[in-house]
């Protein structure tokens, strides 16, 4: 085994600790050990987001923002905060430009339909990347499909990484989005994207950002990237499900309609016509994600109290031991290689299907993701059907490595190494 030395991990980072924080990790799968490498697809929640929801349902579960009464003011103060809380992480300029979503997904497409359909029409650009999740390339074919504008793609290289050449090529004077996200889901590629977007900007696109896998590892300052639009899940980011973040610029979102009509977006209702409330709600149709937005806010006090910075430098010291485990297996080919990277490992192993080596991994205790990953041209890409894909998070441990490592070597003898 080659490990690297002690001292690539930061001393004050007290992984034990951590773990102890999230009691999903206190469980046996198939007899063995819990070793949750998932982590991309979704993160696992700490006892302080789980706390905070039961809190919020047992104590002051109510409707926000049209009740008069205790439990309803308690449900929208605790709500609120939680955009407070978000506008605080990501350094915009003010709460109102932080709208609740269901996740990235959602965000995307609010955008797509509210800000780009109206506006774009033939001959007019979409410029995204070869290395988006399906929900950042499918929203913007149905926008082109709706309006006649053309999407171009920024290729990539082959270690993984944007060919950004290719990108001052293809952006021009009819490219009017520019939809790029900051981490890829399936090579963890870390794109430059302040040099993007600066470039993007010039050039007089608007830019979105898909910071799904972006926020879990390193701090995002949106006034400083000066983006127009940057959105997220909680649940990557050991929060819930079912809420996200889009953050927009406030005077691009006040420019932009409606686009879901019903409770609370509204000022006023007649049967001749409708006006739409301020933002953020005007974004926000119906009843809300309270408990969710409770967990977010929680979620993100609990990243602050260890510190961004603090994660990726354990996620980045583990990163590289699990690197050097895995080249000891025979067979194993690495997917991706960008110079840039977060904590992601993509791979095949010769003569094991992507799928085989989950099940095998399943049953040694070993939660990996295999497939696609939503990025299918990515798979495309490298020839591929699929990948296997480990992915850290702060409270994964050497020890998690090893024992992916020894599961990935049974597997292939059980297949007899066979091509």
């Amino acid at each position: 085994m080659t490990a690297l030395p002690s001292a690539a991990f930061p001393d004050a980072f007290d992984v034990a600790r951590v773990r102890r924080d999230f009691p999903i990790l206190d469980q046996a799968i198939h007899g063995r050990p819990l070793v949750y490498l998932d982590n991309a697809a979704t993160a696992q929640k700490p006892r302080a987001v789980l706390e905070a929801m039961d809190h919020y349902y047992r104590e002051s579960n109510a409707n926000v923002h049209r009740g008069v009464h205790t439990l309803s003011e308690r449900a929208t103060a605790l709500y609120e905060g939680g955009r407070d809380r978000a506008r605080a992480f990501l350094n915009a300029r003010a709460r109102e430009e932080i709208i609740f979503v269901r996740g990235t997904t959602e965000a995307i497409n609010l955008v797509a339909q509210s800000y780009a359909r109206p506006r774009l029409k033939p001959g007019d650009e979409i410029l995204i990347t070869h290395l988006e999740h399906h929900s950042n390339t499918v929203p913007w074919q149905m926008v082109c499909e709706q309006t006649g504008a053309r999407l171009k793609v920024v290729p990539i290289t082959p270690d993984g990484a944007l060919d950004l050449e290719a990108f001052e090529r293809l952006l021009g004077p009819r490219t009017r989005i520019f939809a790029v996200a900051h981490v890829s889901n399936a090579l963890g590629t870390v794109n430059p994207i302040a040099e993007l977007t600066a470039r993007a900007r010039a050039a007089g696109a608007m830019v979105l950002i898909d910071g799904a896998q972006g926020v879990p590892h390193c701090a995002v300052d949106v006034q400083a990237l000066d983006c127009d639009f940057y959105a997220f899940s909680a649940h990557k980011l050991y929060g819930p499900t079912g809420i996200g973040v889009l953050y927009g610029r406030r005077e691009v979102l006040e420019a932009m309609p409606p686009w879901q009509g019903g409770g609370d977006m509204i000022r006023t209702v007649r049967f001749e016509g409708s006006t739409w409330n301020d933002l953020p709600y005007k974004f926000e149709a119906g009843t809300p994600a309270i408990a969710e937005a409770v967990g977010l806010g929680a979620a993100l006090d609990y990243v602050d109290r260890i510190g961004l910075d603090a994660i990726a430098r354990h996620e980045a010291a583990l990163l590289s031991y699990a690197l050097e485990r895995l080249r000891e297996i025979d067979g194993l080919r690495f997917i991706g290689s960008a110079p840039q990277r977060a904590s992601v490992v993509s791979f095949v192993v010769e003569g094991v299907h992507p799928h085989d080596l989950g099940t095998i991994l399943d049953h040694a205790g070993v939660a990996i993701r295999a497939g696609h990953h939503c990025a299918m041209p990515v798979m495309d890409f490298y020839g591929v059907p699929a990948t296997a894909r480990a992915s850290l998070a702060c409270y994964n441990t050497t020890a998690d490595i090893d024992a992916l490592v020894a599961a990935l070597q049974g597997a292939r003898d059980l297949f007899g190494g066979r091509g």
